[in-house]
């Protein structure tokens, strides 16, 4: 019997390994994490402030993760009738458990960058 090789094996066996689908790809992508974050602490949070808070951030990137997060159903958006039009996130119940999950790989990361001198 011979060992299958990485080009053997099916997409469902190699996401078994590395599952960077779904939400796990979701939360891969650029400043997703940091907003599941900012929004945890905030709730409810207009764009706005958002937008403060991690200003590095273009607004079309921003709006691009928020969506894919409310399609997750990490973050609700609800919008309200006013001029002004007025948008709110919030964490859902999962988007609370990954904000709680998340606490100690970012305060591991902040250790790792404070003990390497980096900022």
């Amino acid at each position: 019997m011979t060992e299958a090789t990485p080009e053997d094996r099916s997409e469902g066996e190699l996401t078994r390994y590395c599952p960077l689908t779904g939400v796990a790809g979701t939360l891969s992508g650029k400043y997703a994490m940091q907003l599941v974050c900012v929004v945890g602490a905030l709730e409810p949070v207009r764009f706005g402030a958002i937008e403060e808070r991690l200003a590095a951030a273009s607004t079309s990137t921003l709006s691009a993760r928020l969506d894919e997060l409310v399609a997750e159903r990490l973050l609700t958006r609800t919008q309200y009738d006013e001029i002004p039009p007025r948008v709110e996130y919030e964490l859902t119940e999962d988007g609370r458990e990954l904000c709680e999950r998340l606490e100690p790989v970012l305060a591991w990361a902040e250790e790792r960058e404070a003990g390497s001198g980096r900022t």
